[in-house]
């Protein structure tokens, strides 16, 4: 178990969000979570980072409790990436290179430099090292963000939402970049996310998330149509494709065409 989430619940203004949320992740690992607006996704993933503190639970990362440890220590551990970056007057090393700080003693080494040069290539970042990332596209600076987490070198990624910014080319290309973290390097990795047939093509298992309560965990045989209409209120239909489950939404858009026609129709007729 590289991380466990234990019991956590959590309330804004006395407004209950999460509750009794539990589950662990392996190492090499790659969960997502899902659910609509609202059901609690991006608190859960701020709870386990410790940017919110949970009324009760506890967040376990190789048995160390989160809730416990200094900022720097958690930082070592847990490598996060929120929603949203602010721009700042940073070159792209500069702010990739920020996330080393936990590592960092005294100066800068050659050590951390290498790490960072890395983290630019795979990310294919390389060529903007020296450009400012206030002047970056959102799915430029998105991809900062997760090069900087990389660089924490941590046992678990935090990424909220990682592909919302970012054309199909670059998705692809970041969700394969956390999958070869993960399988490589043997760390955990979770992520929110919308696209529930992205999802089911890169993660390992999920976790469906609504009203900040857990209604199914499991793997990709454990995705059925009853789970996602529980959840989402939509009817779908699922698919085995090259043995991947395709989701499709059941709707007849020969009868809703139909019946915007005949309302328009009606609508103009009450005008007249």
């Amino acid at each position: 178990m590289n991380i466990k989430v234990n019991n956590i619940n959590f309330s804004y203004s006395g407004t209950p969000i999460l509750k009794d949320v539990d589950f662990t992740v392996e190492q090499g690992e790659l969960l997502a979570i899902l659910g609509p607006n609202g059901a609690g996704k991006t608190t859960l993933l701020k709870c386990m980072n410790a940017i919110h503190r949970p009324g009760k639970g506890s967040v376990l990362v190789k048995e160390k409790d989160v809730f416990k440890l200094a900022s720097d220590d958690i930082a070592r551990l847990i490598g996060y990436v929120p929603q949203r970056v602010e721009p700042a007057r940073l070159t792209v090393f500069d702010a990739v290179l920020m996330g080393r700080k936990p590592h960092i003693k005294w100066r800068v080494r050659d050590h951390d430099i290498c790490i960072v040069d890395a983290a630019l290539k795979r990310l294919s970042l390389d060529h903007l090292s020296l450009r400012y990332i206030d002047l970056l596209s959102g799915g430029e600076l998105q991809k900062v963000s997760i090069a900087r987490a990389l660089v924490q070198e941590p046992d678990v990624l935090l990424l909220d939402e990682p592909t919302s910014s970012l054309d199909l080319k670059n998705q692809l290309e970041i969700l394969r970049t956390v999958r070869a973290v993960v399988k490589g390097h043997k760390v955990s990795a979770i992520m929110t996310m919308h696209d529930l047939n992205t999802a089911l093509r890169y993660a390992d298992k999920f976790i469906f998330l609504k009203s900040g309560t857990v209604c199914g965990c499991g793997g990709k045989n454990s995705i059925s149509p009853e789970i996602i209409e529980q959840v989402y209120g939509v009817e779908v239909e699922i698919e085995m494709r090259k043995g991947c489950p395709v989701i499709h939404p059941v709707e007849d858009l020969e009868a809703l065409d139909y019946e915007q026609e005949h309302s328009h129709k009606h609508l103009h007729e009450m005008r007249q």
